[in-house]
This record gives structure tokens, sequence and C-alpha cells, in this order.
């Protein structure tokens, strides 16, 4: 058990923060709302942001400065649908898209958003290739098979299975697991890590392997932030080696249900195995009230980052917002 600990070196502090509303608003027939819903993953496609949802089906591309927010459709749920809630009673049927990452498909950026695998429904992988020219090549894979194998380790699935980051690092994707989960049978929830060789992850998409096993399992203690467990919200990599990451005290009953949050972390894992964090705040000083859950550094600048924010309000849209990080980090 890796323990986490505040490091009052560290700062990672919200310089702004811009709702994300798309520029084409709303429309019916494609059942898409006036704006980014339930923001989870992020990860730059090119020049721009990458933002998954976990309760719709689109992918938002953003600018870095959030003036244009579009969207892209994937393909359509149950009933037609692309929007999944309480309101609607269909909650159970979304993919839950946690977490995301791009990489290099035939001189072209790929972006693969993960669901989280809390239930059999969530136990998808998108795969969208953005060619040079022409549309988007999307599909929607049934990675069962993958899911299972990250369950059947309870070392880092603990009570309930619920995949919430990913941070690829060359032929590495190591996968971040969130402790929200309730306990079960005598098992406990548990924030852990675990790395996947990406190659061997790529060729089980494409139907030619096997799930890859998992190495280096991590579990860890992130303590708690008023009084409310940390749990692990996203991962990114970081330079040099070693990964940043999310975590959000929220008071949730298990990986199903949202409950109030306390605010988030930032945090850093050093190749050396030590976690290090420290609050999020607003410019201000105080603790940022809102549940960041996802992260992404600005390319040749350590000290800048990008995070999504979920306000768990399908009314309300998801937050970008701009963080400067300063001290030790790397």
């Amino acid at each position: 058990m890796v323990v986490a600990t505040f490091d009052s070196a560290l700062s990672a502090t919200v310089t702004s923060r811009s709702p994300l509303v798309y520029e084409e608003g709303p429309d019916p027939a494609e059942d898409r709302p006036a704006h980014v819903r339930a923001g989870s993953g992020i990860a730059w496609v090119g020049s721009r942001l990458a933002i998954v949802s976990d309760d719709s089906l689109f992918v938002s591309l953003v600018s870095p400065d959030a003036s244009r927010v579009t969207a892209l459709a994937l393909p359509r749920g149950p009933g037609g649908l692309r929007l999944f809630d309480d309101g609607r009673g269909n909650k159970q049927e979304k993919l839950d898209l946690e977490s995301c990452c791009v990489f290099e498909d035939d001189g072209a950026p790929c972006l693969l958003a993960f669901g989280s695998g809390s239930t059999r429904a969530r136990e998808r992988i998108v795969r969208v290739r953005f060619p040079p020219e022409g549309a988007p090549e999307v599909r929607v894979i049934d990675a069962r098979a993958f899911y299972e194998a990250l369950r059947s380790r309870a070392d880092f699935s603990g009570s309930e299975l619920n995949v919430e980051g990913v941070a690829l690092s060359g032929e590495d994707l190591r996968l971040f697991q969130r402790g929200n989960g309730e306990s079960r049978g005598g098992s406990l929830p548990v924030n852990a890590t675990a790395t996947v060789s990406f190659p061997e992850l790529a060729a089980f998409l494409a139907g030619e392997a096997n799930p890859p096993a998992l190495r280096d399992v991590t579990p860890y203690d992130l303590g708690t932030l008023s009084g409310t467990r940390l749990t692990f919200t996203d991962g990114a990599t970081a330079p040099r080696g070693g990964a940043l990451y999310l975590a959000s005290a929220e008071a949730s009953p298990d990986t199903y249900r949202d409950g109030p949050v306390a605010g988030s972390v930032v945090g850093v894992l050093g190749e050396d195995g030590v976690a290090r964090q420290t609050v999020l705040r607003d410019g201000s000083g105080a603790p940022f009230p809102e549940k960041a859950e996802g992260l992404v550094l600005v390319p040749g600048d350590p000290t800048a980052a990008f995070v999504v924010v979920d306000a768990d309000d399908p009314g309300r849209p998801s937050l970008l917002c701009e963080v400067r990080l300063a001290g030790p980090w790397f």
C-alpha cells in the first residue's frame, strides 16, 4: 500500500473556467444537448482537446480557449438515444466513458475512450480515428474479456471495478481504479493502479489476441479531504516518467450513484513509487468545490494543465478549467 502525502511545496490553482456550450446548439433529432454533459476524460487530438462524457454518446472537440466546442456523435444507444440519466430512466444503459488516451495510428491521431467496467453495459471501448481527410472513423468495441480480466484481479478491482483513468507512456498503459465502491462479501473498495502492454491491448481490440495481463498492481491510500475519502478520478502522462492523477472527495455510496463533493486534489506518482498531492484551489486560495474528472498537461509546458469538471447535473454545462502547477512536481 502506497500512502499519498500532502506536499506543501506543491500547488494547483484554477486560473480560468469556461462552460462548454456547443456552437451548434441542441438538436433533438440527434439527441444532442446544448452543452457538454458530465465531462469525464480529456486528451489532445492535434491542436484540440477531446472530451468524453460518462452519460452521453458524444465526443466533444474543444479549442484550448473554449471558444469553439463541437460535438462528434457516436453510434446511438438503445432506443436510438445518446443521452442517459435518471430522469429518462435509462442510466443503466450508458457506456460510462470515464477516461481516454490518444495514440498515433498510421499517421493519424486515434482516441480510445474506456468504459468504467462498473456494470456489464460499461465494458466497451470506443475507438475514434481522425484521418487527415474525411470523417472520423468510429468503432464501439465489446471489451468484456478485458474487463473480466481486470475484475478477476481483486487486488486491483477490490469490491467493485471502476476504471476512471488511463495514462499512456510509450508501450505502457497505466489504469487507475477508483475505490468508491460498496463493500461486498468481505471485499473493500480499492484505489489502485496497474499497467498493461498497450500493443497487446491494441491487438486485443483488433480481435487478434487475448486481453493483456495486468502487472505492477499497486494499491493507494489517498487520505481524506474535509473528512471524505479521496478516490482516483483520472490519470495523465507526466514528463520524465511517472504519472499525474486527480482524486475527488465524493461521498458516493457505490460506483453507480453520485454523492456530495468536498473538493479534489491533483497528485503525482513518481518512478520511485512515492505519491504526493495537493488540494486543487481557486484563485482566492479556497478549495475548488467541484468534482474534477479529467486531466491533461499542456504540451511543452509542464506547469500548465487543463481539467474538466463533471457537475453531476445534466442541466449544467461541464467546465473546462485552466490550472497552473507550481512547485517541484517532476
